[in-house]
């Protein structure tokens, strides 16, 4: 393993995070902050609580989960894009360094971006509700699985998208509905009960109800279930990822 090449990709990603700080900073913590508003405050105080927890509380794990997941597709789907774009991605396959290296740069940085703000919007929750982590290990462990599997699609994306517009047609047309439709802001045994057979074929649901019982002890499902459809998720993006570099598919043309 080229530790070099790794941490030189690494740091170019993070470095042009660190360019962006500021606006890195105030974006989440103002969406955050306006999400509480109107969820935790307006409908917050039309539902007292939802399976025992204050509904200001409960939606703190689906927020997060939500700025996560969107964060890591984009982090990673520019990251890979841009070289493509200028073709600066030529010296990167002709380097003597391997896939697993690229990957592991380019993924490595735009998970860290993505727990990062994480962090930053658990952070900005305690200026609103109330929070008590019942399992503060696992609620890392989702975290930092579901940054790693999501900026794995999004190392995806970016390889398979043509041009700026594709880059941002699965995340906006498949990621963030399946997001907001897989129980970031409300619990499923809240719908009718054909609603939730279809909810539980979306993948989105394991991921938001394991992140949500590390923090309050309650899932819509069980939270092996969960750890299995992440983990199943993250060899997916790895078998696929592994597959285009083999064949060099849009990578190479």
């Amino acid at each position: 393993m080229n530790w070099s090449a790794i941490r030189a990709i690494y740091a170019m990603e993070m470095a042009r995070f660190f360019r962006t700080l500021a606006q890195s900073f105030i974006s989440p913590v103002l969406s955050s902050s306006l999400y509480f508003v109107v969820f935790g405050a307006a409908i917050g105080s039309r539902i007292d609580q939802v399976e025992g927890v204050s509904y200001g509380a409960f939606i703190v794990p689906g927020l997060i989960m939500l700025t996560v997941m969107t964060q890591a597709i984009s982090n990673a789907s520019f990251g890979i894009y841009f070289p493509k774009f200028i073709g600066t991605i030529y010296e990167l396959l002709s380097a003597p360094i391997n896939f697993l290296e690229i990957v592991a740069g380019y993924v490595g940085a735009a998970a860290t971006k993505s727990m990062f703000i994480g962090i930053i919007i658990l952070i900005t929750s305690f200026f609103f509700v109330d929070i008590h982590i019942a399992h503060p290990f696992a609620m890392v462990v989702f975290l930092v699985l579901t940054c790693v599997s999501f900026s794995l699609f999004g190392f995806i994306i970016g390889i398979w998208a043509g041009n700026f517009e594709q880059l941002q047609l699965i995340p906006l047309l498949i990621v963030t509905p399946l997001i907001f439709l897989g129980g970031s802001f409300y619990s499923i045994s809240m719908l009718p009960p054909v609603w939730q057979t279809i909810s539980m074929f979306n993948p989105v649901v394991y991921l938001i109800s394991g992140f949500r019982w590390a923090f309050f002890g309650v899932a819509d499902v069980p939270v092996g279930v969960s750890l299995l459809a992440i983990a199943a998720f993250t060899g997916l993006c790895l078998a696929v990822v592994w597959w285009i570099f083999k064949t060099g598919w849009r990578i190479r043309q």
